[in-house]
């Protein structure tokens, strides 16, 4: 099972991101989770091109971008363009998610679908087979520093579970109010990547808070 951590940028310090980035880049990390929100699909605006293209231009490791927007498939090439190697879209945000997947595909891109935490993972059966991973939210998209919500762990083994049963690649990544007393649970009910965001950026040690979660 693959253990990675997502240190998620929403929550770091935009007066030093690009220290942010170094840190992240010399940490045990192995992506940077990076949100994209337009007003629409969630209540709060988060950066666009010019900061992607910022963390793009810094960071040495990939990119997983997550978008909470409407109408994004009019974007897939140009976050391809901007530095993206990992695209996530809303299943309650996309009207056609088979054609969406295959996009970001098509582009190169690793494609992943979202769920937000009222979502039941069976909408996913005929699309699953497709996707490159599956993020679930365990707090409600928007917002830095929410609180975990408890019944995700039933849903990351739910999820497993099938992913087994299929015998396919498909990663669970989850995100929100992750930190050093869920990581070990989350892993052991079959997560691949943790997004933390919070309880990296806030510790005195992010690097070694990393490497703890990581190690969970």
């Amino acid at each position: 099972m693959k253990k990675l951590i997502a240190p998620s940028l929403l929550s770091a310090d935009f007066g030093r991101l690009r220290e942010e980035i170094e840190m992240i880049n010399s940490s045990e990390a192995d992506w940077f989770h990076i949100d994209i929100m337009d007003g629409v699909f969630v209540p709060n605006i988060s950066f666009g091109f010019p900061i992607l293209k910022f963390i793009h231009k810094y960071a040495k490791k990939p990119l997983d971008v997550h978008l909470m927007i409407v109408q994004a498939e009019r974007y897939f090439e140009r976050f391809k363009d901007y530095g993206a190697n990992i695209l996530t879209i809303h299943y309650e945000a996309c009207t056609h998610l088979h054609s969406s997947v295959y996009a970001i595909k098509e582009l190169g891109m690793t494609a992943g679908v979202v769920l937000n935490p009222h979502t039941n993972t069976s909408v996913l059966e005929d699309i699953l087979n497709d996707l490159d991973l599956v993020l679930l939210m365990s707090v409600n998209p928007g917002f830095g520093g929410q609180k975990f919500i408890e019944n995700t762990y039933s849903k990351v083994t739910k999820l497993k579970n099938l992913i087994k049963t299929r015998n396919i690649p498909t990663l669970i990544e989850v995100d929100g109010g992750v930190d050093l007393t869920n990581a070990g649970k989350l892993f052991h009910a079959g997560a691949d990547i943790l997004v933390a965001g919070n309880s990296i950026f806030s510790s005195s040690n992010p690097g070694d808070t990393i490497s703890r979660l990581k190690k969970s």
